[in-house]
């Protein structure tokens, strides 16, 4: 019995400065020695729990994120050709409603709904989600013509149907000023003509480069062109307008504009209501 307690006491002593292995330590001590009682400080209970979620909520956000890059990827590969422009995840206790976003979402949901009964079994069986827990809608884009994840799409399928690639920029680029976007950039890059690649740069309006507005004043979207004499990437930017709603661009205005109000014009009063010095 001596030697077991020395053997406790060294083992005790290796033990990490973590609360939460000082807990799961004197646990395996209760169950494996039966002891009838063993003490735990309130303090390393409280760090422990705090450990615990600390760690359950960053695993939470990566599988979140690993949920939604898996997701996006699926539907954009099975919805191209229904201009599929982007995925919504509204998590509720009851279930999980996924929003799907289409130029053309009549071809989302199929004949009856039966394309997008289709994909809803696929994501219940790929993730784990149980009968009924997960819903997938279908919903048209607001602006195609602000959406760059559209426009690239359109432009692929352009290119794909070998329309020279200067005449499909620039009717993108009509496309989307006559939206009301402030600015937007076509780039396209590969085997374009010759077999020496090159790349294309199609600009029209202003946009911005750098700086924290470009997180949400430019929208850029990413494609790859499979064509028979190699593949052409496609990257369209959009510069969003100012919009206080919301509806067509970002509510928060830029840090550098400025906007100076006219003076207003002082009128001179009719009556003078000092008295002079003279009276």
């Amino acid at each position: 019995q001596m030697s077991m307690w020395i053997q406790e006491s060294i083992d005790t002593s290796r033990l990490m400065h973590c609360p939460l292995s000082r807990l799961c330590y004197k646990l395996s001590l209760l169950f494996e020695h039966q002891r009838p009682f063993i003490h735990i400080n309130r303090g390393d209970l409280k760090m422990a729990s705090q450990v615990a979620q600390q760690v359950n909520k960053k695993r939470k956000f990566v599988a979140d994120g690993v949920f939604y890059a898996e997701l996006n990827e699926l539907l954009q590969r099975e919805l191209a050709e229904q201009g599929y422009s982007g995925v919504e995840v509204r998590v509720a206790p009851s279930k999980t409603e996924i929003i799907i976003r289409a130029t053309r979402p009549k071809d989302v949901l199929g004949e009856k709904a039966r394309r997008i009964r289709e994909l809803t079994a696929v994501v219940q069986k790929r993730f784990g989600f149980k009968e009924g827990a997960v819903e997938l809608y279908a919903e048209r884009v607001a602006h195609r013509g602000l959406c760059a994840v559209a426009q690239a799409e359109s432009l692929r399928y352009k290119l794909l149907e070998s329309l020279p690639v200067r005449r499909a920029c620039y009717g993108v680029l009509r496309q989307v000023m006559e939206s009301g976007a402030k600015g937007c950039e076509v780039i396209v890059s590969g085997k374009l003509r010759a077999q020496r690649a090159k790349a294309m740069k199609f600009k029209d309006g202003y946009m911005i480069k750098s700086g924290n507005p470009t997180t949400y004043y430019v929208d850029v979207a990413q494609r790859h062109v499979l064509l028979r004499q190699g593949v052409l990437g496609v990257k369209v930017s959009i510069m969003l307008p100012w919009d206080s709603t919301g509806a067509t661009g970002p509510k928060t205005p830029q840090p550098d504009v400025v906007k100076v109000l006219e003076p207003k014009n002082d009128e001179s009063p009719s009556v003078s209501y000092g008295v002079s010095k003279e009276q």
